[in-house]
């Protein structure tokens, strides 16, 4: 595979990646398509269970290729069964947390968790909070550093607005890492939320992963995958940083960073 193009910048730029942002998650579709036989290489781990996070305003439905995949490689995995991810709901905090104890108490095990893009930030919240239930976060295009704290959760027009914001960001600081093993893939070619707000600082057990997707893409995008598979086989005692695989022209998955 050929290295792709280093992504356009500038305000003109930033339209351009949102309104192809579906096109390139259907190119994210084909390469998966293409690419499955390859996956089936992916590292696998030892089987622990692990709960998959919509993103702003998606359910379910929008995890399931990433949760069968998951499933595929002998993780118990489920989705959060709230509907509609519409923000930080009194709820949907408790659900999340209510869920993430089931599952720990079922396979006596702490949990992973992956989160997309909204639903990252709910995993990372809860990871600080209750590190004694999460054994590791991944989160996929989530911006977590651009996310001010509140002392009420905002409506949905106030997170629409917070997006919106989030394009628009010109300083912002790689957030702290959590008490747990973390993981954030990111994108420069990242439509919908500023690349630089889902960068955190990275140390022992937190790295900051680069890929190419699109945001609507990263569940089903093929380097993404791959990502999240290798950071669920690390074993839990012993975890270490990702390193690009180099077999069979995987490397050209990942930008050169």
């Amino acid at each position: 595979m050929s290295p792709r193009p280093a992504p356009p910048r500038g305000a003109r730029a930033d339209n351009l990646l949102a309104v192809t942002e579906p096109a390139r998650a259907l190119v994210s579709a084909g390469a998966l398509a293409a690419g499955l036989p390859l996956l089936r290489l992916a590292p696998r781990g030892d089987g622990h269970p692990v709960l998959v996070l919509p993103g702003w305003l998606a359910s379910d439905a929008s995890t399931r290729t990433l949760r069968r995949w998951l499933g595929g490689l002998g993780h118990p995995t489920v989705g959060w069964d709230l509907g509609r991810n519409r923000g930080p709901r009194p709820e949907v905090v408790d659900g999340v947390r209510t869920l993430v104890e089931r599952l720990a108490d079922r396979h006596g095990t702490r949990v992973s968790i992956v989160g997309q893009s909204l639903g990252g930030v709910f995993a990372r919240r809860l990871a600080e909070r209750s590190p004694h239930l999460v054994r590791q976060v991944v989160s996929l295009g989530s911006p977590f550093a651009g996310v001010a704290p509140r002392k009420r959760p905002p409506s949905g027009a106030g997170m629409y607005q917070a997006y919106r914001e989030l394009r628009a960001v010109e300083k912002v600081r790689p957030a702290r890492p959590l008490p747990v093993p973390s993981t954030s893939v990111y994108s420069r070619w990242d439509g919908v939320v500023d690349w630089r707000t889902c960068l955190q600082q990275e140390g022992p057990t937190s790295e900051n992963v680069a890929v190419h997707a699109s945001h609507l893409g990263m569940g089903i995008d093929p380097a993404v995958l791959w990502v999240v598979a290798d950071r669920l086989a690390q074993p839990e005692d012993a975890w270490r940083p990702f390193r690009r695989p180099t077999r069979f022209g995987l490397r050209s998955l990942f930008p050169e960073e």
